[in-house]
């Protein structure tokens, strides 16, 4: 483990390392390669969906969608996507979600539906949860496949660490040359590192997490501790944590 100082220094020097466009290629392939191709937040919601797995078979699947599908008429989008299935989700899970982001993109944004639960506590959380409850009311359509991509809303406490939504949500309240920036009313110092198992252990060992378990718990204190490197920007830090991690650069 390395002291304190050390762990800044790195951080701090990876972080500025990668706020750079050409960390994003399909040979470094990420999920937010599609999204930024596109610099939409229904198409950037899909692409951080299906950001599970590995991650050049994700980048693969999402080239593969006709994002032009959620502007289309939903008999056409039942009829295109005949072939686009990936790992958890069937075919008819692909088509389903691209149906309800359809009928919602007819009527809101998703930073509007986001905001309405954001702004009683500017809690994330909230907002993530407003998000989800639009998604479910807007289409009956239900399977264990479309129910992994979306989540659940927490009845107590949440448990889960909600790894794809936190990443969907940097990628559209940060703006440098890696994050979008699409979002303008959200404060940045109110997101929440989007946790996976691979940062989780990058975390403990940098002694960044001392839980033992990968939960929610578990994002918020690795949040915490990265804002005591920047309080009003602790989320900066994680594409650095991923490719410390991916990279194997400890």
């Amino acid at each position: 483990m390395l002291d304190y100082e050390a762990t800044c220094k790195l951080l701090n020097d990876e972080a500025k390392k990668r706020d750079k466009k050409d960390e994003l290629t399909l040979q470094r392939a990420d999920p937010l390669l599609i999204a930024s191709k596109y610099k939409d937040e229904f198409i950037s919601l899909i692409c951080s969906m299906y950001a599970y797995g590995n991650a050049k078979l994700i980048v693969k699947f999402l080239s593969s969608l006709d994002f032009s599908l959620l502007d289309k008429e939903e008999d056409e989008i039942k009829n295109v996507l005949d072939k686009n299935y990936y790992r958890f989700q069937s075919i008819q899970d692909t088509r389903e979600i691209f149906i309800t982001l359809n009928r919602i993109k007819k009527t809101k944004t998703l930073e509007e539906i986001f905001m309405c639960g954001y702004v009683k506590k500017m809690d994330v959380m909230d907002g993530i949860y407003s998000l989800i409850e639009v998604i479910y009311d807007t289409n009956p359509y239900r399977s264990r496949g479309y129910e992994f991509l979306i989540g659940k809303i927490a009845k107590n406490k949440p448990t889960s660490p909600y790894k794809r939504w936190h990443m969907y949500l940097r990628w559209m309240v940060r703006s440098d040359n890696l994050d979008l920036g699409l979002w303008k009313n959200v404060d940045k110092k109110d997101l929440l590192m989007p946790l996976d198992t691979h940062t989780f252990k990058i975390g403990q060992k940098l002694g960044l997490i001392k839980r033992k378990t990968y939960d929610f718990k578990s994002v918020i204190e690795l949040t915490n501790s990265l804002k005591k490197l920047d309080f009003n920007d602790p989320v900066k830090y994680d594409f650095a944590l991923y490719r410390i991690g991916q990279e194997r650069i400890l």
